[in-house]
């Protein structure tokens, strides 16, 4: 099974900004969150632990696994969709500068790459074959520490579904996603799990 979390929580602001691979780390809801899922998953075996290299990953990495003798491994693969020149900015300060790539954005949102930056369907093609291949080599369960596009693009993928509807799957922070191999097929077995709400049924 695949085990996959977003990172907890971290500070922003009144107005929405686009975060990408900038690098804020988590605050303080954010290690409580984390403390939640380390308890919540204390009695689940996870023979490899990956994360994102960003700091709000693996420190979410670590909080979950602190009293495991586990050894994470930290994966560039496995970084927030880059972002480029839009990485920190206001959506509003973007909208007003820039309407035309906005409208753009709009149009065709899993294509669309901001000036030096990924695409949806970019951070898919690096992300799932990553993934996979971590799946493949696992013997048992794997827990991954990522970000809501990674997680989101992923999700795309095993359910057949548009990019175009990506951000129908909502993902709170600390949420967790269940994916299962049955008989060579991916299935998806639960999506934004609270730590707070999960149940051992949840969890096997």
């Amino acid at each position: 099974m695949l085990y996959l979390i977003r990172h907890g929580a971290i500070d922003t602001t009144q107005e929405k900004r686009f975060v990408g691979q900038i690098d804020p780390p988590l605050n303080p809801d954010g290690r409580k969150q984390s403390e939640r899922q380390g308890r919540q998953l204390r009695d689940i075996s996870f023979p490899q632990v990956w994360c994102s290299d960003l700091k709000r990953a693996y420190e979410t990495a670590e909080i979950v696994c602190r009293d495991r003798n586990l050894e994470m491994q930290p994966a560039p693969e496995l970084r927030e969709i880059n972002l480029g020149q839009w990485d920190g900015v206001a959506m509003s300060q973007i909208r007003e500068q820039f309407p035309d790539l906005w409208q753009a954005r709009g149009k065709d949102i899993g294509h669309f790459r901001p000036p030096g930056a990924e695409s949806f369907a970019d951070l898919q093609q690096r992300v799932v074959p990553f993934i996979r291949h971590i799946a493949a080599q696992s013997a048992g369960n794997t827990l991954i520490v990522t970000h809501a596009g990674v997680i989101r693009v992923l999700l795309c993928q095993v359910l057949e579904m548009p990019l175009s509807h990506l951000f129908r799957i909502h993902l709170d922070y600390g949420g967790i996603t269940l994916i299962k191999d049955i008989n060579g097929m991916s299935q998806v077995m639960a999506v934004n799990l609270s730590p707070a709400l999960l149940t051992t049924d949840d969890l096997t």
